[in-house]
């Protein structure tokens, strides 16, 4: 990795861009959707013919345009910072629900829904990276193209073992310093990880190490931070123990409930 600090405003320009576009976006969207989530405001979630419509969906719409513009007509600024500043905000739209497309599931207010944070917070200090100069895969080298390719390659598929065992930190900065994502790949998978889920057999040795090694309720300094900007996941608003009931002495009638809408995702719940 190579770090150009001199300042040149005019090449960076385009990276600054999305890196303003891709910070402001995802806290405008945070902001949003615990709106909703608190019933406050005027927001609500959206849906399509009863669907419910992700906000990530929005982002990749962003992306696309933006990778379509850039590619078909490689514009000269102010539209290049156009296109930077649509790229940066379908990114933060996009990775703002980065456990959905990890889990294949519905966890944005769940404990695995936090690793969304996490990558947006890793991605955006990449960004910063590329503000200043940083060049993680120097296209300079003398190994040539075919190394270059090689590695970006590997290291890419050692970054997604790494994410898939629940090492969110390790597996992205992994993309951008090698051998970072190695450390989170051969370590033991979190329990609550894909990778534990289909490596991990109920009742295995490896699936009661792993939860002796991260146990469920534990708190760090990281999540303290996660939460701060996220909010917390819907276990931990549940009490932690809950009175035994005592043997009733007599049976009363008791009233059906009415029934509940089932809760969707983001600030539904």
């Amino acid at each position: 990795m190579t770090i150009d600090l001199s300042l040149d405003i005019e090449a960076r320009a385009g990276a600054a861009w999305m890196l303003g576009s891709f910070v402001v976006v995802f806290l405008a969207t945070r902001v949003i959707v615990r709106m909703i989530r608190a019933g406050k405001g005027p927001f609500r979630n959206q849906a399509v013919g009863g669907v419910h419509l992700h906000h990530l969906v929005h982002g990749i719409f962003l992306m696309l345009l933006a990778g379509v513009g850039e590619f078909t007509y490689q514009p000269d600024p102010p539209w290049l910072y156009v296109l930077a500043a649509a790229f940066g905000a379908g990114a933060a739209l996009t990775l703002d629900e980065f456990a959905l497309w990890l889990h294949l599931s519905d966890v944005y207010w769940e404990r695995e829904g936090r690793i969304s944070v996490d990558a947006v917070l890793v991605v955006g200090a990449l960004m910063a990276l590329l503000v200043v100069g940083a060049n993680p895969f120097d296209s300079s080298t003398a190994d040539g193209v075919e190394a270059l390719v090689a590695t970006i390659v590997i290291n890419g598929l050692i970054a997604v073992i790494a994410l898939f065992k629940g090492r969110p930190l390790l597996g992205l900065l992994g993309l951008l310093v090698p051998l970072v994502a190695l450390f989170g790949a051969v370590r033991l998978a979190r329990p609550t990880s894909p990778w534990a889920r289909w490596r991990y057999p109920e009742g295995s040795k490896k699936a009661a190490r792993s939860r002796r090694r991260f146990p469920e309720r534990e708190r760090r300094r990281w999540d303290a931070m996660v939460e701060a900007i996220a909010g917390r996941p819907n276990e931990d608003e549940t009490p932690a123990a809950e009175t035994p009931a005592t043997p009733a002495t007599r049976t009363t009638p008791t009233t059906p409930e009415p029934d509940v809408a089932p809760r969707e995702q983001e600030g539904a719940r």
